[in-house]
């Protein structure tokens, strides 16, 4: 098991800053606005050889008007049971808090190794004014300015010491990774809790609440993955705030650090031209792609042939992408869920598909002397020669005497040719014609 440092404390102490700076990069959205974090957020972070995972939670309130008030004290529970030391951060700036008295009482039921960090202690009088903070109880005060970076080598010295190994440089590295996107509200992070059978995302019907693209490790089939939740993706017109915005680009930093992507859609709504963007993305990626249309126990007056019916419309839109495909679920009635998942990893193994020379030039070569490229400015075109390259995308060079006179169209024959004889659903294919 990986070091586990949970991050946690009331709203808008510097928690996402901390946790940025600790992982060294900019994986948590931070802003003015109290209470952007939601759901637990996970990153990596070493000191001085020692490695660790930290978690970043929502701010800790009680009794107000926030509809995300339960399910963040729940998600920040979760946090501090998981870590191996807590982090209670406080506000040097504000002082003493209510909520921090009350946290700080909650946090003694846990029973859990527990530091006090007093944030934004980026002056020494505001370092000098962290003593009343020794009143809630915690022990020795951090004081600390994550946005500067003083006090925090300290701080982590201490931290350290609670740790029974040196840790694992990347628990994750090698893990595949399966995204999840679409809209908002079609239920990706509904998909993803029924799957893991808890709630690793806060799940209500208001459109954005997920904000962070959140991480969750899942074994199935024999096989272990990493989900990712994402944010709802939405046209750029829409996108009016700036904690959106920060959710648009981790949901596409989502996209492109996976290997598979499951394009969720609303069965009431279809494929719409954001979807449309999603599968561009994804296709110009070199992802593998599985589309799921979700809520399809509420589509009334089903016959024998509206899934085909629909699945028709979907694949037009499409236009030419035939090869991705398309199931039909129901996260709340939990129909097919687990099939798609199966499905999803089937794609991934064909992504590491290795077609043997030989075979692919016996099966294929008959094909193209039985329909030739066509001739071009009267010149004769001879493919002589296919070869898999060893590229983490799947792609195929065509050694031929012309290469440069292989249009797209030829170029769409031979992939099809390709499907036709090995199996690569839900995989883009690239396709080179090189000189012979």
């Amino acid at each position: 098991m990986p070091n586990i440092v949970a991050i946690v404390g009331r709203p808008n102490v510097g928690k996402s800053t901390f946790f940025n700076r600790l992982v060294g990069k900019p994986d948590a959205i931070m802003d003015d606005q109290s209470g952007v974090t939601r759901d637990r957020h996970y990153g990596h972070a070493e000191w001085q050889g020692t490695y660790f995972t930290v978690i970043d939670t929502g701010g800790y309130v009680s009794g107000s008007d926030d509809v995300f008030e339960a399910q963040i004290r729940e998600q920040v529970e979760l946090a501090i049971e998981e870590a191996d030391v807590v982090l209670f951060v406080v506000d040097a700036h504000v002082g003493m808090h209510p909520l921090d008295e009350e946290f700080a009482k909650q946090l003694r039921r846990f029973k859990k190794p527990s530091l006090l960090v007093a944030n934004k202690a980026d002056t020494g009088a505001y370092a000098n004014s962290t003593g009343e903070f020794y009143a809630l109880g915690m022990g020795d005060v951090f004081p600390i300015s994550a946005q500067n970076g003083s006090g925090t080598g300290d701080l982590l010295d201490k931290i350290c010491e609670f740790f029974p190994d040196d840790g694992v440089e990347d628990p994750d590295a090698g893990i595949p990774r399966i995204a999840i996107l679409g809209r908002p509200n079609v239920g990706k992070s509904s998909f993803v809790n029924t799957l893991l059978g808890k709630n690793r995302s806060i799940v209500t019907n208001i459109a954005g609440t997920t904000r962070d693209s959140i991480d969750a490790r899942y074994k199935a089939y024999g096989k272990e993955f990493i989900l990712t939740d994402t944010a709802g993706l939405r046209r750029k017109a829409k996108v009016n705030e700036d904690i959106e915005f920060y959710s648009v680009l981790r949901s596409v930093r989502a996209l492109e650090r996976s290997d598979i992507i499951i394009l969720m859609l609303d069965a009431q709504q279809g494929m719409e031209s954001q979807d449309l963007k999603i599968l561009s993305m994804a296709i110009e990626n070199n992802k593998g792609v599985l589309i799921l249309v979700n809520k399809w126990d509420l589509v009334e007056n089903k016959t024998s042939k509206t899934t085909q019916e629909f699945e028709k419309q979907i694949r037009e839109s499409m236009h030419m992408v035939s090869y991705l495909p398309i199931m039909f679920i129901s996260v709340q009635e939990k129909q097919r869920i687990f099939q798609a998942i199966e499905k999803a990893i089937h794609i991934f193994e064909n992504m590491k598909t290795k077609i043997p020379t030989s075979e692919l030039n016996n099966k294929l070569l008959p094909e193209i002397e039985y329909y030739p490229p066509p001739a071009t400015k009267g010149k004769h075109i001879q493919i002589k020669y296919i070869t898999q390259l060893p590229t983490k995308s799947v792609s195929f060079a065509f050694f031929c005497n012309l290469p440069q006179y292989i249009k797209d169209p030829y170029k769409r024959f031979l992939e099809n040719k390709l499907r036709e004889h090995f199996d690569f659903e839900g995989i883009p294919i690239n396709i080179v014609c090189k000189n012979k």
